[in-house]
């Protein structure tokens, strides 16, 4: 069995996957056997050809899993989790640029903390400064006003779900982190299966993390890795609530959202293990 699998979802974007491909060739942990697997959405003959002639030399092992349609987010990272092998698996968009020594970091956690299932890494701007990749679970009022900050309270709503003003500089316990990276072990995906394929592209990354609680393991924040994250939220734009009528992004997010909320209730409390 491979040490490390390394899974990326890419849609249409040839020049991001290259850059991504090259800055994480740079940052592979020594003595670590990797897997690179990349599921290509609604696949172009160019994007093809950046995994099998270009990314080739740069590592041991990669593969390519194309797909003629957008299979969407938590579909390709299920489809690269099922044709990988390795002990560690590790889910990174391709706008992420880890550093050296932040995979190995997330690595040593895993191994250092049995009763962890899911870590994620800390997530810069280009600027050095920290994103928000740690966050408590929602409600139905949450999303809201996020979209709507006009909203009766809404400050303290986000403020609270964006967990303002928690000491972020040490490993911590959080409900759920930012999907965009994050590792796990082959074994904790057996306990707890695969992303929930009936969410497209939005709230996989709420919903798994809800398993790994309910199954007993925790979902972590490791400062210690880090990794640039060129992060823009696609399904926000400037209409608020009526982005819906505009932006297909959007339109994915809503009714992920409702779907997700319908399969795990409205409270946002974190679930007790089973």
């Amino acid at each position: 069995m491979t040490d490390l699998s390394i899974i990326t979802v890419n849609y249409r974007n040839p020049a991001l996957l290259r850059l991504f491909l090259k800055s994480l060739s740079r940052a592979l942990p020594e003595g670590v056997s990797t897997e690179v697997v990349v599921v290509d959405s609604a696949s172009t003959p160019e994007t093809r050809l950046v995994v099998t002639e270009e990314a080739a030399a740069w590592f041991d092992t990669i593969q390519l899993v194309p797909f003629r349609e957008n299979v969407g987010y938590t579909r390709g990272n299920n489809e690269g989790i099922r044709a990988s092998s390795g002990q560690y698996v590790l889910l990174l968009n391709p706008d992420i640029v880890p550093t050296a020594g932040a995979i190995g970091e997330l690595m040593t956690y895993l191994q250092e903390h049995p009763k962890t299932g899911l870590v994620g890494p800390q997530l810069l701007n280009f600027d050095g400064s920290r994103q928000d990749t740690c966050f408590r679970f929602m409600t139905p009022y949450t999303l809201m006003c996020r979209r709507m900050p006009y909203l009766p309270g809404a400050a303290r709503v986000v403020r609270d779900y964006v967990m303002q003003g928690t000491d972020f500089s040490h490993p911590r316990n959080v409900d759920w982190i930012m999907g965009s990276a994050y590792m796990t072990t082959r074994e904790a995906i057996d306990r707890v299966g695969m992303l929930d394929e009936r969410l497209f592209h939005y709230m996989s990354d709420v919903e798994w993390p809800r398993r790994f609680w309910y199954h007993g393991l925790t979902v972590s924040y490791c400062p210690g890795a880090r990794m640039y994250h060129y992060h823009q939220r696609e399904s926000k734009g400037r209409l608020g609530i009526f982005d819906v009528l505009t932006r297909t992004q959007t339109r994915w997010h809503l009714r992920d959202a409702l779907r997700y909320f319908r399969a795990n209730g409205l409270t946002g409390a974190r679930p007790t293990p089973a």
